[in-house]
């Protein structure tokens, strides 16, 4: 696979740590760049495809969870009754 230039604008202080950064660890701005671009994409990538996948299983199960049960859940977060994560209340097929 080929390279191939590709120019952006960032702050002057963005280009200033990536250059630091850069030093710091004995690479080059144009290594550290590329490598936290691919990572980008590739976190984009997996929670688009986990987005796609969970809506697959839902369709499939026609099981969801009401976002009134998500919101309870939610709101127990950080207490001292902290709730487990809820269980599918909306079902859309017919139980088997």
């Amino acid at each position: 696979m080929s390279d191939t230039t590709f120019s952006i604008r960032i702050p002057d202080d963005l280009r200033r740590e990536v250059d630091a950064l850069a030093k710091a660890n004995k690479r080059s701005r144009s290594f550290l760049v590329k490598e936290a671009l691919q990572a980008y994409v590739d976190e984009q990538k997996a929670y688009r495809d986990a987005i796609k996948e969970a809506i697959r299983e839902a369709d499939e199960t026609g099981e969801f969870i009401s976002w009134g049960a998500t919101q309870h859940w939610l709101k127990s977060w950080g207490t001292d009754n902290e709730l487990p994560p809820p269980e599918p209340d909306i079902f859309l097929k017919k139980q088997k």
